[in-house]
C-alpha cells in the first residue's frame, strides 16, 4: 500500500514537471489565496504584539482617568462630552485617600489647545507631548524609564525648579549624539535645564511613533500656564487589586462629580486590560474580512484545478486505459489523479509562502513593526492548499476511475 502511494506521488510530479506552465497558471488562485491568509496573519500577529506592547507600555496594573471617554472617536465630540468638568488636583488626592486598592496616584496637567515649541540653538522640536507631573510620575508610568540622568524630586516641584526631561526623540532632534544632560534649553520660550531623558517605549507602528514628550515638575507648569485646566490621573493598583481599583474609584468620582444613581459616568475609566481587549475585537472582524477575500482566490485556484484535471483526464484516456488493463483498480486511479491534484495545490501553497516571507521581510526592513509569519499560519496554509486540491480533485478523479477500459483504449 506505502508502495502504491509513492509510485502515485511521483507520477503526480512527473505530471507537473510535464506540463510547467500549465500547473503555474492553474495554481495561481492557489498562490494568490495563500498568500494573502498567510500575509493576514503574519501582519494582524505583529500588528497585535506591538499594540499590546505599546498599550502595556502604560503599565499593566494602572487605569488612566479623563472626563473624556476613551477609544474611537467619529468626528466631533457629543454636546454632554464637551461640558463635563475638568478633573482637579484635589480628585487625585480623594482617590489616593479613599481608594485602599490604589498603590499611587499621580496627576499631570496639560495645555492642548497650544502648539509647544522647544529649541536648542538653532535646533528645534514641535508637535510637542508637554505636560507639568509630579516626581512620581515615574513610578506609575511604566514606560517612564530613564536612559541618561534622573527624574526631577519633590523639591523640584515644591520650587517650581526650570528642570525638564526630555523624550529619547526629542532630546536626539535637539542634541543629536552629544549628552542631553545639563543643556539649557527653551520650552516656549521660557528656559530650563535637562536633567534627564526617558528610554524609549516599545511599540510603536513604524510611523509617527516618536517619543516627543517634554515633562517638567507639575507646580511648574502652572506657574507657566496659571489658567491650564487639563487635569489627567493615572492610578497605580496594588498587586492583584485592579479591579478593585477601579471600583473604588469609579465611587470616589461620583460623589465628587455629583452624578445621581440613575446616571451614567460624567468621565472615564480605562485600563490596559480594556483597551487590548477593545483593540482585539477590531483585529477579529478585520481578520475575518480577509478570510473570507482569501477564500475566494481560494475557490477560484480549487475550480481551476478542477478544471485542468478535467482536460487531464480526458487528454489520458488511453493512458488510464492501458493501466486498467494491465490490472490497475478503480482506487489505484482514484488516487493517482486526487495525489495530482494535491500535489499541484500543494506546490502552490508552497510558494505561497515563499512569496509571503519575502513580503514580510521587506515589511520588517521597511518599518519598526513586529512582523513575523507565525508557525499556525504556515500550517494552516499548506493544509489549506493540500485540502483545496483534495476537494476539487475528488470528481475528475471519480471520473476517471469510472472509464470503461475497453472504451478508454480505443480512444483516440
Amino acid at each position: 500500500m506505502a508502495q502504491d502511494y509513492k509510485e502515485n506521488v511521483k507520477l503526480a510530479y512527473d505530471t507537473l514537471r510535464a506540463h510547467k506552465l500549465r500547473s503555474t497558471l492553474t495554481v495561481l488562485g492557489v498562490v494568490i489565496g495563500v498568500s494573502v491568509l498567510m500575509l493576514v496573519g503574519a501582519l494582524l500577529a505583529g500588528f497585535n504584539q506591538t499594540v499590546v506592547d505599546s498599550i502595556s507600555s502604560f503599565g499593566a496594573d494602572t487605569a488612566y482617568v479623563a472626563r473624556f471617554d476613551q477609544g474611537p472617536n467619529n468626528g466631533r465630540r457629543p454636546r454632554e462630552e464637551r461640558m463635563r468638568k475638568p478633573f482637579t488636583l484635589e480628585d487625585g488626592e480623594a482617590i489616593r485617600q479613599m481608594c485602599p486598592a490604589a498603590d499611587a496616584v499621580t496627576v499631570w496637567i496639560s495645555q492642548w489647545e497650544e502648539n509647544h515649541l522647544v529649541r536648542y540653538k538653532d535646533s528645534r522640536v514641535t508637535g510637542i507631548d508637554f505636560r507639568g507631573a509630579f516626581p512620581n510620575y515615574s513610578y506609575v508610568y511604566a514606560n517612564a524609564v530613564m536612559k541618561e540622568g534622573r527624574f526631577f524630586t519633590e523639591a523640584e516641584n515644591e520650587h517650581r525648579e526650570d528642570v525638564v526631561v526630555l523624550g529619547e526623540d526629542s532630546a536626539k532632534a535637539l542634541f543629536d549624539t552629544l549628552p542631553a544632560s545639563g543643556k539649557e534649553i527653551l520650552v516656549d520660550g521660557s528656559t530650563f535645564i535637562v536633567i534627564g531623558v526617558f528610554e524609549k517605549p516599545q511599540g510603536g507602528f513604524g510611523m509617527n511613533d516618536e517619543d516627543r514628550r517634554v515633562v517638567i515638575p507639575y507646580n511648574t507648569f502652572r506657574k507657566m500656564y496659571p489658567a491650564a485646566y487639563e487635569n489627567n490621573i493615572r492610578i497605580k493598583a496594588k498587586q492583584g487589586q485592579l479591579d478593585a481599583l477601579v471600583d473604588e474609584a469609579r465611587e470616589v468620582l461620583r460623589r465628587r462629580r455629583n452624578v445621581p444613581n440613575d446616571k451614567p459616568d460624567n468621565f472615564s475609566i480605562t485600563t490596559s486590560q480594556e483597551q487590548v481587549e477593545q483593540f482585539h475585537q477590531i483585529v477579529g472582524m478585520v481578520a475575518l474580512a480577509m478570510i473570507v477575500l482569501s477564500s475566494v482566490g481560494l475557490m477560484i485556484g480549487g475550480v481551476g484545478v478542477m478544471n485542468i484535471m478535467l482536460v487531464s483526464v480526458t487528454e489520458r484516456t488511453r493512458e488510464i486505459g492501458i493501466r486498467k488493463a494491465i490490472g490497475a483498480r478503480r482506487r489505484d486511479i482514484t488516487w493517482q489523479f486526487l495525489f495530482e491534484a494535491m500535489a499541484l495545490t500543494s506546490a502552490g501553497g508552497l510558494a505561497g509562502i515563499v512569496l509571503t516571507w519575502g513580503i514580510v521581510f521587506l515589511i520588517r526592513a521597511a518599518t519598526s513593526m513586529k512582523a513575523a509569519v507565525p508557525m499556525w499560519a504556515v500550517v494552516t496554509g499548506i493544509a489549506v492548499s493540500i485540502s483545496i486540491g483534495l476537494i476539487f480533485g475528488v470528481w475528475p478523479a471519480f471520473k476517471a476511475s469510472r472509464l470503461d477500459p475497453v472504451e478508454a483504449l480505443r480512444y483516440e
